[in-house]
């Protein structure tokens, strides 16, 4: 009897290691599955940078937002059902995200490549991120793939997860290590707004109530695009450069023009937010920035997926199968 359960508590251990193997992420999952695949992302995202410039911003932040909501799941991209509040409406996300159709779209061309529904929502958003980032002249990296996806979504939870661009450095820095995170990737995801528009609801407050922090020339000219009331879905570029992903980011900040408060405080000169060394060294080695952004990236495209049995492979990215 003895010798049954010890052979029995062995099959056991290799069955849930053999699953355990199966159910990581890899670069090269969908070689054999579906070789189109990856390709096929590539091509739409491509085509839809070169339509719109900003929505490779829009497609790198919707990852980063899926990613911080209980892992890389697919989840921001439902809608709300009756059973459950969504993140699209969440305080982070709601007249901000962007880019819903540009995913369809994906995901219409990845189903027709791969003659079938293989290709989960949560790596169309994380190879999408990557392609994004290529497409507007950054670096690529090696993207982990495998997910699935999500079958509900929470309002509540992209409240309290996804860092608000009010926060100070010790509360950003709280909230990347809440998700396994470190200040470098912090600084190094912060660079992410190398590219891409915020809006003036996101910074006006720093426009009008940090002066001291904020270059007085951008603030002149930041002003008219944005009111102290009013204008709130405005725009206005993250950096100089916001069709370019480069290291201009960074040297912006030691400028004082840093146009949301969170990105600011990564930088005092006083070495006070601890991240000052960071944002020096990539302002002063861009290529530095970019081999350590797709490490990050990597990182944090990680966090809590949905492998093996776990989720789903939706059919719709909107709504659950």
């Amino acid at each position: 009897m003895a010798s049954l359960c010890s052979f029995l508590t062995c099959l056991a251990v290799i069955l849930a290691s053999l699953f355990l193997t199966r159910a990581q992420l890899d670069p090269h999952y969908y070689d054999k599955l579906c070789p189109e695949a990856v390709p096929t992302i590539r091509m739409m995202v491509e085509q839809a940078v070169a339509r719109e410039p900003r929505m490779g911003a829009s497609l790198l932040r919707l990852h980063f937002h899926d990613c911080f909501v209980n892992g890389c799941d697919g989840s921001i991209l439902l809608d709300d059902t009756p059973t459950f509040t969504g993140e699209k409406t969440a305080a982070p996300n709601n007249n901000s995200v962007r880019g819903f159709d540009v995913v369809d779209s994906i995901k219409a061309a990845v189903n027709a490549a791969c003659h079938g529904n293989v290709v989960s929502c949560a790596d169309i958003l994380a190879v999408a991120a990557r392609d994004s980032v290529v497409a507007l002249g950054g670096p690529s990296y090696e993207v982990q793939v495998g997910r699935r996806d999500s079958r509900t979504a929470s309002k509540d939870a992209a409240n309290n997860n996804i860092p608000a661009p009010t926060l100070d450095f010790s509360a950003l820095l709280s909230n990347f290590q809440s998700h396994g995170l470190s200040m470098k990737d912090l600084v190094v995801l912060s660079g992410g707004h190398t590219i891409g528009l915020a809006r003036c609801t996101s910074f006006r407050s720093r426009l009008y109530n940090e002066t001291a922090t904020m270059d007085a020339a951008l603030a002149s000219t930041l002003k008219p695009v944005c009111p102290s009331s009013g204008g709130d879905n405005n725009l206005a570029p993250l950096d100089e450069t916001p069709t370019r992903f480069d290291g201009v980011y960074f040297k912006g900040l030691l400028k004082k023009k840093g146009l949301l408060h969170s990105d600011q405080q990564l930088f005092k000169g006083d070495g006070s937010s601890g991240s000052d060394g960071l944002v020096l060294y990539y302002s002063k080695n861009p290529h530095a920035f970019w081999e350590d952004f797709g490490v990050s990236m990597i990182k944090m495209g990680s966090m809590s997926p949905l492998t093996g049995p776990f989720g789903e492979i939706r059919m719709n990215c909107r709504k659950v199968n």
